[in-house]
């Protein structure tokens, strides 16, 4: 039974996310549609990351076992012609039949958008965050967001009533900095992300650019394990998966 490494790219916009739910049409249903006519079967795909909804991604990494015998470029013409516009396979790769897109992952990295202007271009609708002026204090912000290297417990940012054995993650690198003159890039990597993670510190990040909180503060808010302690959840819509990592 082969299986299958996708690399997918969506527009997260209109979507419930990722995982399928009970209402609403989200990612994993459709792509599983669309493969199941190709393999004439159910089929199960699973992803490197649970984005949720309004969350994009430009190389979400998902892994799929076909019984039918079929080559790379056909999985990707077949999965395209059923799929939506905002959803589109860019490659496949037939790995070894143990490969799993969540289990193998050894590093993520997310990239948060937030456009610091007065009015917000409408070809930006849907895919940043707007926070008008006054303009953002992209240095602080950047001395702030070095805080999360290393191994931490991100119990201050995560999502409340979260299931998981432990809030320790690993993060090799985070920074901040301005893209365009309006456009400021929070960017960050690490071995994994509790819900709502990176749109906890990205919210956490723009109180720092504001002037409201200071680095010091944000270390001993990360220190203190207290879901208090953060800033605002950012939008999602700011949000994106930009690629996984394997040995």
């Amino acid at each position: 039974m082969p299986c299958f490494k996708l690399t997918v790219a969506y527009d997260g916009t209109g979507f419930v996310g990722w995982q399928k739910q009970a209402r609403g049409a989200s990612i994993q249903g459709l792509l599983e549609d669309a493969l199941s006519a190709l393999e004439g079967r159910r089929v199960t795909a699973s992803a490197a990351g649970r984005t949720d909804a309004g969350v994009h991604a430009l190389a979400q990494v998902v892994s799929v076992q076909l019984e039918r015998s079929v080559d790379e470029t056909t999985v990707v013409r077949a999965a395209n012609a059923r799929l939506p516009a905002a959803i589109r396979v860019l490659d496949a790769r037939e790995m070894a039949q143990d490969f799993h897109a969540r289990f193998r992952a050894t590093r993520k990295t997310y990239r948060y958008r937030i456009w610091n202007a007065e009015i917000l271009s409408p070809f930006e609708s849907g895919r940043a965050w707007h926070v008008p002026a006054p303009v953002l204090d992209v240095s602080a912000m950047a001395a702030a967001a070095h805080v999360f290297e290393g191994r931490h417990d991100f119990s201050t940012f995560q999502a409340a009533g979260s299931d998981v054995r432990t809030a320790e993650r690993d993060v090799s690198s985070s920074r901040v900095v301005r893209e365009e003159p309006v456009v400021v890039l929070f960017e960050i990597t690490g071995n994994g992300f509790l819900r709502h993670m990176v749109r906890s510190i990205a919210g956490t990040l723009v109180e720092v650019g504001r002037g409201r909180r200071s680095t010091a503060s944000v270390s001993e808010g990360l220190a203190a394990c207290d879901r208090g302690r953060a800033g605002p959840t950012a939008p999602a819509e700011g949000l994106f998966l930009v690629g996984v990592e394997y040995e």
